[in-house]
Formats: C-alpha cells, sequence, structure tokens
C-alpha cells in the first residue's frame, strides 16, 4: 500500500490500474447494496431487470432478454428456472413459432415490479446524490465512450486464441 497521505492509503492495483480499478470497485459495491435490497423482496441480482423489461412489455423472447440484457443465452436461461421455480415468470411456445420460448410475467412478478422500480430509484438516488446534473452528464459520457471498448475487449476474450 502507499499513501498520498493520511486517510488516503490506495493498493497497488487502485495505484497501477486506477480506471479499472474505480470501475471494478463501484460495481462492486453498487452489486452488492442491490443484492441486499432484492434479497429483502426474495430476488437474485438480475432478475429484478428480467421483471423491469417484461414490464414494458410481456412474452418477451428468450434471446431478446438475453440482448436487451447484455448476458448470454445460458445466464437467461437460468435466469428464468430460478423465476419459474419461485412463480414469477413462464415460458410458453411462441404461437407462430414453435422454436421460440416467449417469458411471461405471472401475478406475483407483477405484483413485485413497483417494489423493484422502487429499489433501483433509491439505488440510482443514493448512487448519484454527490453528482450535479454536469457530473451525471459527464459521468455517463464517460462510461458511453468506455463500454464499447470493453464490449469489443469482451468479444476478443470469447474469440479462439
Amino acid at each position: 500500500m502507499s499513501s498520498d497521505g493520511p486517510g488516503t492509503e490506495i493498493g497497488v492495483v487502485e495505484r497501477d490500474f486506477p480506471v479499472s480499478y474505480a470501475i471494478f470497485a463501484m460495481a462492486r459495491a453498487h452489486r452488492a447494496i442491490a443484492a441486499s435490497r432484492l434479497a429483502a423482496l426474495g430476488l437474485y441480482p438480475g432478475q429484478e431487470l428480467v421483471l423491469v423489461q417484461l414490464g414494458e412489455g410481456d412474452g418477451v423472447p428468450q434471446k431478446s432478454l438475453a440482448r436487451a440484457l447484455r448476458v448470454s443465452h445460458v445466464t437467461i436461461a437460468k435466469m428464468i428456472t430460478r423465476m419459474e421455480r419461485s412463480g414469477l415468470v413462464e415460458r410458453r411456445a411462441s404461437p407462430t413459432d414453435g422454436r421460440l420460448s416467449l417469458v411471461h410475467l405471472l401475478d406475483p412478478g407483477r405484483a413485485l415490479l413497483q417494489e423493484v422500480r422502487r429499489t433501483w430509484a433509491a439505488l440510482e438516488q443514493a448512487t448519484t446524490r454527490d453528482l450535479d446534473a454536469a457530473a451525471r452528464a459527464a459521468f455517463l459520457a464517460a462510461a458511453a465512450r468506455v463500454r464499447p471498448a470493453l464490449d469489443d475487449a469482451a468479444g476478443d476474450a470469447t474469440q479462439p486464441g
């Protein structure tokens, strides 16, 4: 650890890779808070995003959910299976294309939707409480510029070497 003064000790990873570490630390803290608040609702992280997405339009192909939430087909399949077991959603074959599995909200899932939205609104508020409008806009602009590079790197990492 190094120190730039009292109370400012940083680890070597943070010192050597400040942007990556900032993203890691922020995402980890955000996810921990979200997980805690979601557990109180009986949800696992990511399930709330499925509920919100389905709240915008029910009967969504599983593949479309995976794309919208930026997760793999395996991840969305596991998530939907767990949510089915909890009685929040159900899969039905598409009436027009039996190869497609459409995900529908069930009443218990629909009942959680408002609480999920309130939870995320509170998380958004806590996350941005020290940012004025200009700082928030700058953060979003920087994130929008970083994300495609990470997407490209993630794609490169999954390609055979």
